[in-house]
């Protein structure tokens, strides 16, 4: 093999272990089975109930999303299987959406109903501590520290 070769078949490799380890592990922060932030909930990776996650528990998380988008169970993920997966997660957040923003319940969304109307400016006044019509790097620091203490609106823990 030339060199050029072996260096667009080692690079190609890299890529396709690359985007499948991404996958899964982004699998494993749970997509669709998500905590605060994204992260694949402590209960659901304790599989057994003892309080601790085992490395074995750990491991166990990929590989079973892994094989949840392996629809033909040939140990490989295929563009299309992975295409498929992603719609049905995407059909999955927008059904979501569609629940907490559809005000008018039409089965869709407007711009005005993403944009959050009045709950936005209200959250904008609250963030605005001196009250200049603009977020400064401190306060948006704010916003996001609100954040982290929400889990789609009810407090953390």
């Amino acid at each position: 093999m030339k060199p050029n070769k072996a260096v667009a078949v080692i690079v190609a490799v890299s890529i396709a272990a690359a985007g499948t380890s991404a996958l899964a592990f982004g699998k494993m922060r749970g997509e669709g089975e998500r905590g605060s932030r994204g992260e694949m909930r402590f209960e659901q990776l304790d599989t057994d109930k003892d309080g601790k996650l085992s490395r074995a528990e750990l491991e166990a998380g990929p590989a079973a999303r892994f094989a949840s988008t392996d629809a033909n169970k040939d140990g490989k993920l295929t563009a299309d299987e992975v295409t498929v997966d992603g719609q049905k997660r995407a059909e999955k957040r927008f059904g979501k959406m569609l629940e907490r923003h559809d005000a008018d319940k039409d089965g869709a969304l407007s711009l005005e109903e993403l944009k959050g109307g009045e709950r936005h400016a209200q959250m904008f006044d609250k963030l605005d501590a001196d009250k200049d019509g603009f977020l400064s790097k401190d306060e948006m620091r704010k916003m996001r520290k609100m954040g982290k203490r929400h889990d789609h609106g009810k407090k953390a823990d």
